[in-house]
């Protein structure tokens, strides 16, 4: 697997990093504005979207798959089943 530093701002690598140490796991919008930009941010869904659109691109092609959007929720994200090959028997996906 090619290793490659990625150029992200401070929100995107905390975004990132709460998406991260929680796979499988739908995030509300809510709940990733509270946990990444705080509670007394004045801001809405949309502020996520158009940061986790840009995370994506700077992922790539061969990553960007790994942030998976919930309808009506939020966001997930789900690592590379070599990196957990009990996941699939787990039935999480």
């Amino acid at each position: 697997m090619e290793r490659r530093e990625l150029d992200l701002i401070h929100l995107e690598f905390e975004l990132l990093a709460h998406l991260v140490q929680r796979p499988h796991h739908a995030q509300s919008r809510d709940r990733l504005m509270a946990a990444v930009w705080g509670y007394d941010h004045i801001g809405d869904g949309r502020t996520v979207d158009v940061h986790i659109a840009r995370l994506r691109r700077k992922l790539g092609e061969a990553h960007r798959h790994r942030i998976v959007t919930v309808r009506r929720v939020g966001y997930k994200y789900v690592p590379d089943q070599q990196q957990s090959p009990g996941a699939a028997l787990c039935g999480r996906s």
